[in-house]
């Protein structure tokens, strides 16, 4: 998917830290005559890179849809920001300048924990912009062959930096874990290696996850969406004697089908049109270590016996090579599918299936391990606390808050109940998060209003069932009008605290601008 140059990759986790002047050795690759050919280019571009972002994160917001790293905003000055600036050095030939330029915008990514993927996707809207800026030029012919060696130094200089980053940071991280994990017996953990909960199901999780480190064979891992597959993919990684080779994960269902083998196996340059360099793949990138493959289902079937030929070989074919090329990457997937139900619908292959059920992880549903939930709320009390500095810190959650929290069937798992703790968070005006703060964002996560969505809300509200009062049911057209009232309170607030921003509410609200529109006439609100 990506023109990444294979240098950028490999020297990423496990190879330990790398002095700063690094980049000088890539650097001194870009010649003055080479410089002086991508100066018309460069001046032609100068002036509209802003503009050309702005596009790129329209393709952005296309391919990622609700799963986005970055707001427009963020989108904009890391990337705007840095083109002009690495141009600006490129254009008064400071070379050092502009690898300064570009090694930070990889730590930034990194410690922003943007996927590589995208980073990589945002690298190739670069790389097709400049290049059709070239195409209808009339500039030099050899102005083709100095961008290509532009184009391998920079994703060489932000695959460094990323990778250096994200592997000193992993060291940090492992060491305290390990440390963590040494003082607490395990009949009394109440997280463990990233992973939240002190309930039975989860210590029986934790102690799976040990077992299954100490190998190296392939690992299924069946879980709901939102409840944790991929933090116990990592687990697992950090439990084996591999910790500080590279982890590196895909979401298969992020990708169009067509590019999922690209990216998996890599390419040879000129096997399609944009592959204007070689690419490693995250197989080989991960060599070493683990290739987690998240959503495995969505996988078609075709690439899945790629795949399946992989593992069991132990070896991959770029598209476009002829020859395979060995691999040693451990494979971790995970599905939110029941699996024997996949293969018999045909999502997934009976082969591949056999060969992973060896291993079988089941992470249970947030409903399943209810009396985790006050653990999970003060944790993720923690995380906004440190994340939000610009407002005043949560000190805790009421207690009527967490009874409604507890009575809540949680669809949306683990990643339902960070939403809502970051939404209460973002509504809440007091350093103690209420009921009525929970009950909003419950609107919000399912502000589409089917009947099954709209009793989850009034759960929330409701006495529990332990209550001596009896409880009288609202009908379906009383519980509409509820959930229409809350419905016009949530977006009315939230167009308040944008200052009428109707991108920026939508984006909050996590729906449509054109349903933010439909829903802004309907109750009156403009």
């Amino acid at each position: 998917m990506a023109t990444t140059s294979s240098l950028a990759v490999k020297r990423f986790p496990g190879s330990g830290p790398q002095p700063a002047h690094d980049s000088s050795a890539i650097i001194s690759f870009l010649t003055e005559q080479d410089l002086s050919e991508l100066r018309p280019l460069l001046q032609t571009v100068s002036p509209r890179i802003m503009d050309l972002v702005g596009n790129w994160y329209q393709l952005y917001k296309l391919q990622y849809h609700g799963r986005r790293s970055l707001t427009e905003t963020e989108f904009q000055q890391l990337f705007g920001i840095s083109l002009l600036k690495s141009t600006r050095s490129l254009l008064d030939n400071r070379m050092e300048d502009y690898a300064a330029e570009v090694r930070r915008l990889g730590v930034v990514l990194a410690q922003r924990e943007v996927p590589f993927e995208e980073v990589a996707l945002v690298h190739l809207y670069w790389t097709m912009g400049m290049r059709i800026f070239a195409d209808s030029g009339s500039f030099d012919p050899g102005i083709y062959r100095a961008f290509e060696k532009l184009n391998y130094v920079r994703m060489t200089i932000i695959g460094e930096a990323y990778f250096r980053y994200w592997s000193a940071e992993q060291g940090v991280r492992l060491s305290e874990v390990e440390r963590e994990a040494a003082r607490i017996p395990p009949e009394e953990r109440s997280q463990f290696h990233g992973l939240i909960g002190a309930s039975l199901p989860m210590r029986a999780l934790y102690r799976r996850i040990e077992s299954a480190g100490q190998t190296r064979g392939t690992v299924l891992i069946v879980g709901e969406s939102g409840s944790g597959k991929e933090l116990v993919a990592r687990a697992i990684h950090e439990c084996g004697k591999e910790a500080g080779a590279p982890f590196v994960a895909l979401n298969c269902a992020a990708l169009p089908t067509h590019l999922i083998e690209s990216e998996l196996f890599g390419y040879r340059r000129g096997a399609f049109s944009g592959a204007n360099a070689d690419y490693l793949g995250l197989f080989r990138a991960a060599d070493g270590g683990t290739l987690f493959l998240d959503e495995i289902t969505e996988m078609s079937a075709d690439t899945q016996s790629k795949l399946l030929r992989a593992v069991q070989e132990r070896k991959v074919r770029p598209v476009g090579a002829t020859s395979e090329l060995p691999v040693n990457a451990r494979l971790i997937a995970s599905t939110n599918r029941d699996p024997e139900r996949a293969v018999r619908s045909g999502h997934l292959r009976q082969d591949l299936y056999y060969r992973l059920q060896a291993s079988v992880l089941m992470v249970p549903a947030l409903r399943d391990r209810i009396d985790d939930v006050p653990l999970l709320a003060q944790h993720f009390i923690r995380i906004f606390n440190e994340r939000m500095l610009q407002r005043d810190p949560v000190a805790d959650i009421e207690q009527a808050a967490l009874d409604a929290m507890k009575r809540h069937r949680w669809p949306g798992n683990v990643r339902e109940l960070s939403n809502m703790i970051e939404g209460a968070f973002t509504f809440g005006a007091s350093n103690i998060i209420k009921l009525e703060d929970l009950s909003a964002l419950s609107v919000a996560s399912t502000i589409a209003p089917p009947d099954p969505e709209v009793q989850s809300v009034l759960a929330a509200s409701q006495p529990s069932a332990q209550s001596s009062q009896p409880v009288e049911r609202p009908s379906a057209m009383a519980a509409r009008a509820r959930f229409d009232e809350m419905e016009c309170d949530l977006i009315r607030r939230t167009l308040e605290k944008t200052g009428g921003n109707k991108s920026r509410a939508a984006q909050l609200l996590g729906i449509s601008r054109k349903r933010l529109y439909s829903r802004i006439e309907r109750y009156g609100l403009e």
